[in-house]
């Protein structure tokens, strides 16, 4: 089954040349929005330094645009941080946080010690694309979701390997798209054997905390190979935007969802496995007084927490009072930057663990709520990596330096503290060093309050999570169905569940409209030979009966 996802994820990468140009569309008050995105990739751009791969169309949007420097995901793997990303919450806070909740069936999973579950988010808590889509927006995500729940209807008009801009029924509306690709992902490591390497692996950089072997070197450069190749695919999507003359109307995001697909780099909390590299380029028409000029580096801290936030500002949409991030760009831009970032390791797979962290930027402060567990998690996906194989056989042979050891140590201290600037791979723990006390303290205290201020669902066993989240129930809850208020042609819907989004589609002559509408409170006026199809969806409970009704 994993593989299969895979496969039609990497498809979609393939699937972007067969859409047809629109007409062109005049300039409009509402920008458009483009997220690509790619999967487990540190800073390895050209335009970031890094002088062992060519990535010239990045770099080229990097010239244009503007490259944020401390930009941070809120977790070391991909469905807690994408959680984050699509709610502007923090995972801890809304029990999303554990690696990962939706495995499918059977029971009991080789990836997971627990039953399956989509998380139950708090009522107010809604997909930000759902904001978008009622202000006019025609979203589109292409095409990995990987939310921690089932995401309502109401959250896309298309969520697909297809699913593309091109597609939105009248060319002239704003339109947020996201392009996922997952050529850089882990397991592109050694599923992408067949391809030539674009870098040679006697000219990669080999960091400390891994042995110079021929499998390590072969390894990184295929890694290297991926954002090369993934830096092509960058390249069409641009293309298509420009040959629809949209790329002045376009506000322009990349950033990858965390560090590296590589051992010990991947799922941890450390600032290779958090901090990513992001470039926004904002066309002149989009820009706000104070803007970065092209082709500059802003360093202020910004928080996976903070992109939806960032995104409802540039579109004109009001940002709710419940998001926990704050906005980096537009009118809604928060009054003062950023001073700390926050972010977690939690259950990876079947492996259990607690960590938190706090940072500002150069100081990172660790909280161990398992110091009895190891720093290592033998996770079986991670075994198919040439190199994590080989790994493990050199430290049993007991080949393995005192550096390349730690990741195997058996337990960790309560807390940590490191300075990424003098100790970039953050291997001394400065709690008990002389002249440090005064920032821990600092950090330690924004820990307590962060924690109390967002809350951490992970205090509690994740069975007994859920089972709140199910109000005491061994199942989750069913949406109620909504409830259509008719007066002649006039239908207006409510649901009687708190939180519940709703969705409906119009149909005339048994024909549905394509895709489905968020329903926003709005009297529906049904012409003659028109239908009405309405479903509920709390986020976490399972979606209502289907309600339908003909004029």
């Amino acid at each position: 089954m994993q593989l299969v996802v895979i496969v039609m994820l990497l498809l979609s990468g393939l699937t972007l040349s067969f859409h047809q140009r629109q007409p062109v569309r005049p300039p409009a008050a509402q920008p458009n929005i483009l997220w690509i995105t790619c999967e487990d990739m540190s800073y390895h751009l050209s335009c970031f330094g890094d002088k062992q791969v060519k990535t010239p169309n990045l770099d080229q949007l990097a010239a244009e645009g503007v490259r944020y420097s401390h930009v941070y995901s809120t977790a070391g793997v991909c469905a807690p941080s994408r959680s984050s990303i699509i709610t502007g919450m923090y995972q801890n806070s809304i029990g999303t946080m554990h690696m990962r909740t939706l495995q499918g069936d059977p029971y009991p999973h080789k990836s997971s010690p627990t039953k399956s579950y989509s998380a139950v988010l708090p009522e107010l808590v809604r997909c930000f694309p759902e904001f978008l889509r009622k202000a006019g927006y025609y979203c589109t995500n292409n095409s990995k979701e990987d939310y921690q729940f089932v995401p309502p209807v109401t959250v896309w008009d298309e969520s697909n390997p297809e699913a593309h801009w091109r597609q939105r029924p009248q060319a002239n509306s704003p339109f947020f798209s996201i392009f996922n690709l997952m050529i850089t992902h882990e397991s592109q490591v050694w599923m992408r054997e067949k391809e030539p390497l674009l870098v040679k692996p006697e000219d990669v950089t080999v960091p400390v905390y891994y042995p110079d072997t021929k499998t390590v070197r072969h390894d990184i450069a295929r890694n290297l190979s991926n954002v090369m190749r993934m830096d092509s695919i960058v390249g069409t999507i641009i293309r298509q935007l420009k040959d629809d003359d949209l790329y002045d109307n376009t506000i322009i995001f990349f950033y990858s969802d965390h560090g590296d697909g590589l051992p010990f780099v991947k799922r941890e909390v450390y600032d290779r496995g958090l901090r990513v590299p992001m470039i926004v380029r904002i066309p002149e028409q989009f820009r706000v007084k104070g803007s970065r000029l092209a082709g500059n580096v802003e360093d202020r801290l910004v928080s996976f927490v903070d992109l939806a936030p960032t995104v409802l500002s540039l579109a004109g949409v009001p940002v709710p009072a419940y998001i926990q991030g704050q906005a980096f760009l537009g009118e809604q831009e928060a009054p003062s930057a950023r001073k700390y970032i926050f972010a977690g390791r939690d259950r990876m797979d079947t492996e259990l663990d607690r960590v938190r962290t706090v940072g500002d930027g150069r100081y990172k402060y660790y909280r161990n709520f398992m110091p009895e567990k190891p720093y290592y998690q033998n996770i079986g996906y991670r075994l198919s990596i040439p190199m994590m194989t080989e790994l493990l056989q050199l430290r049993d042979a007991g080949k393995l330096n005192a550096t390349q050891m730690r990741w195997f140590r058996q337990t960790k201290p309560a807390e940590e503290l490191c300075d990424t600037r003098i100790d970039p791979n953050e291997f001394m723990n400065l709690v008990n060093t002389p002249g440090y006390k005064t920032k821990l303290q600092e950090l330690r205290s924004q820990m307590d309050a962060w924690l109390k201020r967002v809350g951490d669902r992970a205090a509690i066993p994740e069975a007994e999570m859920v089972k709140q989240m199910w109000n005491g129930g061994i199942e989750p809850p069913e949406t109620a169905k909504p409830e259509l208020l008719v007066s002649g042609k006039i239908v207006a819907i409510r649901c009687a569940t708190p939180g519940a989004s709703i969705g409906y589609q119009l149909t005339h002559g048994g024909s549905p409209v394509k895709g489905w509408r968020v329903y926003s409170g709005e009297k529906l006026t049904l012409q003659p030979g028109e239908s009405l199809r309405v479903v509920a969806h709390r986020i976490g409970y399972m979606p209502s009966e289907e309600v339908t009704f003909s004029e």
